[in-house]
C-alpha cells in the first residue's frame, strides 16, 4: 500500500530566483497538505549525509555543492499516494525531458539545477522526513 507522506526539498537555484512562492502554491493547488517546511541552509557535510546513497556517482560532489550553496526548503507533504503523485508534479530530473505544466519543466534551468526534490519511494521519504524534521516539528 502506498504511504501518505513524502518529502520535499525547494532547491538554492529555485529560492534563490524567488520561486519558493509559486512552487508551494502549485504543490498546495495540487492538493498536499503540508505537515512540516522550514527554510534552512545545509553544510557540504549535511549535503553529503543527505545524499550519501549516490556518493562515488560522478555528479556527488556537484549535487552536494549545490545544495549546500545557499537556503533551501525543505517539507513534509500527505496526501494519499503521495511519492507516486508528487513524482509526477514535479517532472523528469532533466527539464528537457519534463512534461508540460512540471516543477521542473516550469521551474529548473538543467538537470543539476532542476529546482526541487522529491521522495522517490515510501522508504526514502521515511528516511527523509526524518533527516530534517523532529517529531515535535511535525503537525
Amino acid at each position: 500500500m502506498a504511504g501518505n507522506k513524502t518529502l520535499t526539498i525547494i532547491k538554492p537555484y529555485a529560492v534563490k530566483n524567488g520561486n519558493l512562492g509559486a512552487i508551494l502554491h502549485k504543490i498546495e493547488e495540487s492538493g498536499y497538505r503540508f505537515a512540516a517546511i522550514k527554510t534552512l541552509k545545509l553544510d557540504k557535510h549535511e549535503a553529503e549525509a543527505f545524499y550519501q546513497e549516490h556518493k562515488g556517482k560522478p555528479f556527488f560532489d556537484d549535487l552536494t555543492d549545490f545544495m549546500s550553496s545557499g537556503p533551501i526548503t525543505a517539507a513534509i507533504l500527505e496526501k494519499e499516494n503521495a511519492v507516486a503523485d508528487f513524482r509526477f508534479l514535479i517532472g523528469a530530473t532533466d527539464p528537457n525531458n519534463a512534461k508540460e505544466g512540471t516543477i521542473r519543466k516550469m521551474f529548473a534551468t538543467s538537470k543539476t539545477q532542476n529546482a526541487i526534490h522529491g521522495s522517490d519511494s515510501d522508504e526514502s521519504a521515511d528516511r527523509e522526513c526524518d533527516f530534517f524534521f523532529s517529531k515535535r516539528e511535525r503537525l
